[in-house]
């Protein structure tokens, strides 16, 4: 689906144009041209790309195909960004949305496969012309990657109440497969979202020291502001998953030691039989001549040897704090 808008002086002066209509925009310099692409078909994207704005096949092409990494690169009169948006919640867990930007002196062009909250935003601010008044497409840009990083505030708070679940029930319960799965599945959300921040930061970090030719310098400051509120993002994402790597690590220390209180519990029982088990198999033989046998009071000493002997295991042991 093609949704544009047209922008003249900071207002909104138009919107959904066909696409002959656009080309016309195109044509007039005193115009800003957004035109965000969601979820198009393939035509729309070789009208749009292709056909409207001429972009380079290969920028085409890395916009097409999905990406894992957040980048930029430079074109000759328009910057490409592939940005990710984030979203959590307890049923679908962690999940990210590309988006991919076409950033030009007087044109910015969005393209997603998904539809976004920060882009539903962005566009209801140009609908009602608030908070936004965009002399350049470049103020566009910085609008909707503040919308994008504001998401991962609140996707930081609840992968941290999920690790906190996971702290309170690693000091509280014993181990269990599903719990093993649930911090595999958290482990796994925080080495996404690292791998997400961090690559995302350096790409503003670009555009906050100026190197693109499609910021201008006045914005500079409002990309530095991005480029802050990742790194912070980032040294949260970072503290959590060391917190995640220490509650794993207490819950193989404590899952090993329970076995290794079995396995001495075990070891007890098996200690305290030796007794029986020799004085017994000792007068289990069936040799003719055993003196012990003729003795009217063997029986009793037999017994009370094994007793004695099993008394003496027991306290041994239960001193060495294996019981």
């Amino acid at each position: 689906m093609i949704h544009s808008f047209i922008f003249s002086d900071g207002k909104l002066v138009g919107r959904d144009l066909e696409v002959e209509a656009l080309r016309l925009v195109r044509a007039d310099k005193g115009l800003i041209l957004w035109v965000d692409l969601d979820n198009p078909t393939e035509d729309e994207i070789k009208a749009i790309l292709d056909g409207v704005f001429q972009f380079h096949p290969l920028a085409i092409e890395d916009c097409v195909a999905p990406s894992d990494l957040p980048k930029v690169e430079d074109y000759e009169d328009y910057v490409f960004m592939v940005t990710h948006s984030v979203d959590f919640s307890r049923k679908d867990k962690f999940a990210t949305t590309e988006v991919d930007f076409f950033l030009g002196k007087d044109f910015l062009v969005t393209f997603h496969r998904e539809p976004l909250r920060s882009v539903a935003m962005l566009k209801e601010r140009a609908i009602k012309n608030t908070a936004l008044s965009p002399r350049g497409p470049d103020r566009l840009a910085h609008a909707l990657l503040d919308i994008i990083i504001d998401g991962f505030a609140p996707v930081l708070d609840e992968l941290r109440n999920e690790l906190e679940e996971i702290e309170e029930l690693v000091l509280g319960q014993s181990a269990s497969k599903a719990f093993m799965q649930e911090m595999l599945h958290a482990r796994s959300d925080f080495s996404k979202l690292r791998q997400i921040v961090r690559p995302q930061r350096d790409m503003i970090e670009r555009l906050a020291r100026g190197e693109s030719r499609m910021i201008r310098s006045k914005l500079l400051p409002y990309f530095r502001d991005l480029r802050d509120n990742l790194v912070r993002f980032e040294e949260a994402a970072n503290g959590y998953h060391e917190r995640l790597l220490m509650a794993f690590d207490i819950y193989l220390n404590k899952a090993a030691f329970e076995a290794n209180e079995g396995i001495k519990f075990l070891t007890a029982l098996t200690a305290i039989t030796i007794p029986v088990m020799v004085i017994g198999t000792w007068y289990g033989m069936n040799f003719e001549f055993m003196h012990e046998l003729h003795n009217p009071y063997s029986y009793r000493i037999v017994i009370g040897l094994t007793a004695v002997a099993t008394v003496l295991t027991f306290i041994y042991l239960r001193r060495r704090r294996w019981f």
